[in-house]
């Protein structure tokens, strides 16, 4: 017990103390090009349907093409609406996205981005560009993981990483696809001066007027057969 004390003190007078969730998610790297979390052309803005707002800090000085494509969908509005087509937690622990059709198969108009593998690890929080067989085919669709994934580092083009709203994420529905999937409501480019988060509209049911309406408790009430003697009947001649 004492020596457990001592140690206590000992990494309390030097200030070994846990880092909060923030920064343990967003760590600068010796890169002096790398963007900061201020400069906010380099911020990408995911409002998902799962309840909130989702900023991921983009790495144009490790992936310029593949940001420049992400920013130029976004202003487009190719985003806004779109599915978590594959979400899983095993084999791999990613959200996919960006597939205008939901399939997995799709992708926007333009030519496919070139492979550009760097240094950035696949952490959590880390967004990197999907891509078929060919190292080349990166287009729209992107992943973002929930746990590290080392394996896919110099396979996959990392080309950012969450800084906020990583809870977000996390509450992203599961599937392949999901029976209920989450969506990205909207993007933003940060420098667009986005509006506040907007959740998404309440569901409402269609107006039936011939619908019954149901109260809790209490059955529906059974239709009558129609009565046969107000039938009109052939004529007599």
């Amino acid at each position: 017990m004492r020596l457990i004390a001592f140690l206590l003190a000992v990494f309390a007078a030097v200030g070994i103390t846990a880092a909060p969730a923030s920064a343990q998610m967003f760590k600068t790297d010796n890169n002096k090009n790398a963007p900061k979390p201020t400069d906010k052309d380099d911020l990408w803005i995911l409002d998902l349907s799962t309840g909130g707002r989702v900023t991921i800090l983009l790495r144009p000085d490790v992936a310029p093409k593949m940001v420049a494509r992400v920013k130029k969908l976004t202003r487009e509005h190719f985003y806004d609406g779109t599915i978590f087509h594959r979400v899983m937690d095993q084999p791999l622990p990613i959200a996919q996205g960006g597939d205008p059709t939901g399939t997995g198969t799709g992708g926007s108009k333009l030519p496919d981005v070139p492979a550009e593998f760097n240094y950035l690890p696949h952490v959590r929080g880390a967004v990197s560009a999907a891509r078929a067989q060919d190292k080349n085919s990166a287009n729209s669709q992107f992943f973002i993981l929930f746990q590290p994934a080392l394996e896919l580092d110099k396979k996959y083009t990392v080309f950012g990483r969450v800084i906020s709203g990583m809870q977000w994420v996390d509450k992203i529905h599961r599937g392949q696809p999901p029976a209920d999937p989450s969506r990205i409501l909207h993007a933003y480019i940060g420098s667009d001066n986005p509006p506040p988060y907007q959740p998404a509209p309440a569901v409402t049911p269609a107006n039936n007027p011939d619908a019954n309406i149901v109260l809790p408790g209490i059955a529906p009430a059974k239709k009558q057969p129609a009565d046969s003697s107000s039938e009109p009947k052939p004529s007599q001649q």
